[in-house]
C-alpha cells in the first residue's frame, strides 16, 4: 500500500483491508471483487490484484508462510527486490540490505555520490553499498533504521544535518552538498489526455458498465495502445472513449458503432480533472437518458446509485457522483 502512497493517506486503508481479511487465507479466498472494493479510493489497483494473487501462492505453494528464500520471494507477484529484503530482513533476520529512495539518499550523501541515482549502473552501486554496510546482526534493526534516518532526517529538502547521528562521517556535509545531493531526477512532461464518457440512465435509474472502451470501428478514436481500460484501472467504468475538443461528435460515433445507440438527451456534467502519473485527464461526461439499455455483452446494468459503492476506479466514482447530483428523473 505504501508503493507510492503517503503512509498518512495509506493509514486507514490499511486499517480497513486488515479487519475485512484478518488472514492470508481469508484474503486468499475471496472475490476479487471484494478485495478491489476494500481498496477502491486508494488507487493503482494492479497492487491489490498482485497483493492477492501473492497471498494464494503463499496459500497453495508454501503452506501459507512467506518464503524464506530471495528468489522465491522475487517470484511473488508485486514483489520486487526492496519489499523482499525489508521482509525477510525484518521478519526472518536474513542478511539482505534493502534499498529504497531514502536509503539511497542517506548512501549518496554519506558518499557525496553524483548523478542521477536511478540510473541502473549507479543504483547497483548504491545496493553494494548498502549490503557492505549492513550489520552480521539484527539486520532487519539496521534497515529500518536506515529507512527512518532517510525519512526523518536526512529529508529530500532541507536535511537535518545537524540533528542527524551520522553527519561527522558524511562527505556531502563536510563538502556544503547536502542541499544539492542527491540531484533532482528531472520530471517526464505530463501527457494531457481528453475523454468524453456516457452515463446510459433508464427510466429505471439503472446504467450500463463495461470493462472496456476498447473498440473494433476503425472510425471510432482511442487511446494509442488502443485501450482507456488502464486509465480507468481495468475496472467497471461508464463507455468513453479519447476526445479532440468537444468530444460529442465523438462520443455520438462511438456509441452508435459499438452499442446502435442514438440518444436524443444529452446533458453536461461539467468538466472533471483527473491525474494517473504523468497523465493530466480532462473528463468530458454527459448524461444520457435512454429508453432502454443495449444489451450488456460483457458489461453490467446496475441501479446507478449504486456504482459509487462498487469496487471503480476514483475516476469513475467522480463521474458516477456528478451524474447522481444531476438527480436524473424517470
Amino acid at each position: 500500500m505504501l508503493q507510492q502512497t503517503r503512509a498518512a493517506a495509506v493509514l486507514p486503508y490499511y486499517q480497513r483491508f486488515l479487519r475485512k481479511f484478518p488472514s492470508l487465507a481469508s484474503l486468499a479466498r475471496a472475490r476479487t471483487e471484494s478485495v478491489l472494493r476494500v481498496w477502491s479510493g486508494l488507487g493503482y489497483y494492479s497492487r491489490a490484484r498482485n497483493l492477492q494473487r501473492a497471498a494464494r501462492i503463499v496459500v497453495d505453494s508454501h503452506r501459507s508462510r512467506f518464503p524464506r528464500e530471495l528468489d522465491a520471494a522475487l517470484a511473488l507477484p508485486g514483489v520486487g527486490p526492496y519489499i523482499a529484503r525489508a521482509v525477510l530482513s525484518i521478519a526472518y533476520d536474513r542478511p539482505l540490505a534493502v534499498l529504497d529512495g531514502n536509503v539511497a539518499r542517506v548512501i549518496a550523501r554519506r558518499e557525496a555520490i553524483e548523478g542521477d541515482l536511478r540510473e541502473p549502473a549507479r543504483w547497483r552501486q548504491l545496493q553494494a553499498i548498502a549490503d557492505r554496510w549492513l550489520p552480521a546482526n539484527a539486520p532487519g534493526d539496521w534497515n529500518q533504521a536506515m529507512m527512518e534516518l532517510g525519512a526523518t532526517v536526512c529529508t529530500p529538502r532541507g536535511p537535518l544535518c545537524h540533528s542527524c547521528p551520522v553527519r561527522d562521517g558524511c562527505q556531502a556535509f563536510r563538502l556544503g552538498l547536502a542541499d544539492r545531493l542527491p540531484e533532482r531526477r528531472a520530471k517526464p512532461a505530463p501527457v494531457r489526455v481528453r475523454i468524453a464518457v456516457a452515463v446510459l440512465v433508464d427510466p429505471r435509474g439503472q446504467t450500463l458498465l463495461t470493462r472496456t472502451a476498447k473498440s473494433s470501428h476503425p472510425d471510432v478514436p482511442v487511446p494509442e495502445n488502443g485501450d482507456l481500460s488502464a486509465i480507468f484501472s481495468r475496472m467497471w467504468q461508464f463507455p468513453a472513449v479519447v476526445a479532440n475538443g468537444d468530444g460529442g461528435p465523438e462520443l455520438r460515433n462511438y456509441l452508435a458503432a459499438e452499442f446502435g445507440l442514438r440518444p436524443r438527451r444529452w446533458e453536461p456534467l461539467g468538466q472533471l480533472r483527473h491525474s494517473v502519473t504523468f497523465r493530466e485527464i480532462t473528463i468530458e461526461p454527459w448524461l444520457l437518458r435512454v429508453e432502454k439499455l443495449p444489451e450488456p455483452g460483457t458489461g453490467c446494468v446496475v441501479a446507478l446509485g449504486r456504482v459509487p459503492q462498487m469496487a471503480i476506479s476514483s475516476a469513475s466514482r467522480k463521474i458516477a457522483v456528478a451524474a447522481l447530483a444531476q438527480q436524473p428523473s424517470p
